[in-house]
C-alpha cells in the first residue's frame, strides 16, 4: 500500500479568494435541495450491539463508492486545462508520493491518486475484512481518517469548481445529501480535522445545522464516509 506512506499536503495558493458570488453552492435557493428529509444526525450514531471498526469499515467503503459517483458525473468538465491544480478556495492540495515526493499534479490527476488508492485499500482483506473471524489492524482508524480526509478534498474540489455544473444536471440535491452525510458521520467519530474542513465552513454551517435535514424533497438516500488532515503536515 504505496499510498500510506504518501502525503497529501494544503497550502495557500497565494491567490486572493474568488469572488463570494463564485459560491453558488451557499445561495439558499440551492442549500435546501435534498433527495432526502432523513435526519443523518441520528442516521450515523453507532447501533447497539455493532462493532465500531465493522461500522467504520461499511460507512467508509459506501461513501468512497458514492464520492466517486457523484465526481463521475462531472469528470468531463474537470480536465487537466479547466483545473490545473487540486484547488479549493485559496487552498491548494499537493500529492506526495510514496518516497515523500511532491507530485505535481493536476485537479483529475489527485483524484485518480486518490480512487485508486482508496480503492486497493477498502479491498485489502488485512485492512478492511470481510470474512468472519478475520481482525481489523490496530491502525484502522487512522487509516480511514485519511480515507476521510481525502473524499473531503474531492468533494470540496466538485462544490468549488464544478458546482454550475452539478446545477447544470441537477444533482446538487445528490451532492448536498452526500455531503451532510459525510460530515456529520466524520464528526460524529472525530474522523476529520477542524483545520482541513475549514475552507468549507460557510456550507458546512448552512447545510448541517438541525442535524442535516434539508428543505427540498425526494426520494432515496446517499451514503459517504471521509477524514481530514492540518494544512501542510500530515497528522
Amino acid at each position: 500500500m504505496d499510498w500510506l506512506m504518501g502525503k497529501s499536503k494544503a497550502k495557500p495558493n497565494g491567490k486572493k479568494p474568488a469572488a463570494e458570488e463564485k459560491k453558488m453552492y451557499l445561495e439558499p435557493e440551492y442549500t435546501k435541495s435534498r433527495i432526502t428529509d432523513v435526519g443523518f444526525k441520528e442516521l450515523v450514531v453507532l447501533p447497539r450491539e455493532i462493532d465500531l471498526n465493522e461500522w467504520l469499515a461499511s460507512n467508509t467503503t459506501t461513501f468512497f463508492h458514492h464520492v466517486n459517483l457523484q465526481y463521475s458525473t462531472i469528470s468531463e468538465f474537470c480536465t487537466g486545462e479547466a483545473c490545473q491544480t487540486m484547488a479549493v478556495c485559496n487552498t491548494q492540495y499537493y500529492w506526495y508520493d510514496e518516497r515523500g515526493k511532491k507530485v505535481k499534479c493536476t485537479a483529475p490527476q489527485y483524484v485518480d491518486f486518490v480512487m485508486s488508492s482508496v480503492q486497493k485499500l477498502v479491498t485489502d482483506e488485512d485492512v478492511f475484512p470481510t470474512k468472519y473471524g478475520r481482525e481489523f489492524p490496530s491502525s484502522f482508524e487512522s487509516l480511514v481518517k485519511k480515507i476521510c480526509k481525502y473524499l473531503f478534498h474531492v468533494l470540496a474540489h466538485i462544490y468549488w469548481s464544478h458546482f454550475k455544473e452539478t446545477l447544470a444536471l441537477e444533482l446538487h440535491g445528490h451532492l448536498n445529501t452526500l455531503y451532510v452525510h459525510f460530515i456529520l458521520f466524520a464528526r460524529e467519530f472525530n474522523l476529520l480535522d477542524p483545520k482541513e474542513t475549514a475552507v468549507m465552513d460557510d456550507l458546512t454551517e448552512v447545510l448541517c445545522s438541525g442535524g442535516g435535514r434539508g428543505g427540498g424533497g425526494g426520494d432515496g438516500a446517499s451514503g459517504g464516509g471521509a477524514g481530514a488532515q492540518n494544512h501542510g503536515k500530515e497528522r
